[in-house]
């Protein structure tokens, strides 16, 4: 018995290394359980910026490569300086492609909105637009009040579905859904980041795109970004349901 008693608490030692171990690794991304679970199977898109510089779209759809979200606006007066280039070169490849906008906490919604119509145009036979909404600079340390971000965030969207007849779709991290969109923007389409874990641990079935990994690398861009952010569309949902029709 006494025996026993020794042995529990060097079999927990040896438990608890192993977590912390796993934990590190998953933490660092040496071990991206991610990508056990996404596979080839799956419709797997990018969404890139001018920091991917160069983009050969051909290369990216050998790839297996179906759809790209590409960085259009940000804020009120910002135009990503690759965007017009990629969005062409998109539709040359064939490639569904929809264009997403940087939510500012400092400039009004409405002009970040005409800011992205005058930017991107039509969307017609494009994927419905995005907003990325995240912290930034010293945002996480001093975060806007929510009821100021719902003002201007909802003037924004308001402002693209009325121009492009679909409600927009909104990517954000955790720390921000749950601080700024569960509770007033949640009949908009999600786009969810969660790069260390399952979708399903994140946001259970409440998702249509998930980013899963930001370590990507492909072939086929040659900016001074090594890495390239990899999303997958949710299982079952069909890939036309994002296009705008007219």
């Amino acid at each position: 018995m006494k025996r026993r008693l020794i042995r529990i608490p060097a079999v927990l030692a040896v438990a608890a290394g192993l977590i912390a171990v796993l934990f590190f690794a998953v933490k660092t991304k040496k071990l991206q359980v991610n990508r056990w679970i996404v596979s080839e199977r799956d419709v797997i898109g990018v969404d890139l910026s001018e920091y991917q510089a160069d983009v050969d779209m051909e290369k990216l759809s050998e790839q297996n490569i179906q759809f790209i979200y590409m960085k259009a606006t940000e804020g009120s007066s910002f135009t990503d300086s690759r965007f017009e280039e990629n969005w062409k070169s998109a539709e040359e490849a064939g490639i569904p492609a929809g264009a997403y906008h940087f939510f500012s906490f400092d400039s009004s919604g409405e002009q970040q909105a005409k800011n992205y119509i005058e930017t991107v145009g039509s969307l017609a036979g494009r994927l419905i637009p995005a907003v990325d909404v995240e912290f930034y600079a010293d945002k996480r340390e001093n975060p806007p009040a929510p009821e100021d971000v719902a003002v201007q965030l909802q003037a924004f969207l308001d402002a693209l579905e009325e121009e492009y007849h679909v409600k927009p779709m909104i990517y954000c991290p955790r720390e921000i859904y749950e601080k700024y969109i569960a509770d007033c923007f949640d009949s908009y389409p999600r786009w969810i980041r969660s790069v260390y874990c399952p979708a399903s641990f994140e946001a259970g079935d409440d998702w249509v795109l998930w980013q899963y990994c930001d370590t990507g690398e492909l072939e086929g861009y040659s900016g001074g970004e090594r890495y390239i952010d990899l999303d997958v569309l949710k299982r079952g949902a069909d890939l036309k349901e994002l296009m705008v029709k007219d």
